[in-house]
């Protein structure tokens, strides 16, 4: 079982935002959404992680992130994209995080 750290981004009175990481790699970024019901993720994970890891991610996700939350809630519903990283963008920022090509 892989090491998973979350470093929350924000939050507001009903989400939170987490990158995560392994460690030594960028793995993905998961988006909660807390209702009344149910909690709502998105979950953006690299490419390189397979079907098993997805899961175990998922599961560490409810357990670390939304149990510790909303221990009462009724569902967890997990949307999942598995891509790539291209960059970070704000307004603020000179640079951009990828090369035009």
């Amino acid at each position: 079982m892989a090491e998973y750290r979350f470093e929350r981004e924000a939050r507001t009175a009903h989400s939170e935002a987490y990158s995560i990481d392994d460690g030594e790699h960028s793995l993905g970024r998961v988006d909660l959404h807390f209702t009344s019901s149910a909690t709502y993720a998105t979950l953006a994970v690299h490419q390189s992680l397979g079907d098993d890891a997805v899961q175990e991610l998922v599961a560490e996700i409810d357990e670390r992130l939304v149990m510790s939350a909303d221990p009462y809630r009724e569902d967890l519903i997990v949307t999942v994209w598995r891509g790539e990283e291209v960059g970070t963008f704000a307004d603020d920022d000179d640079d951009d995080d990828f090369d035009d090509e």
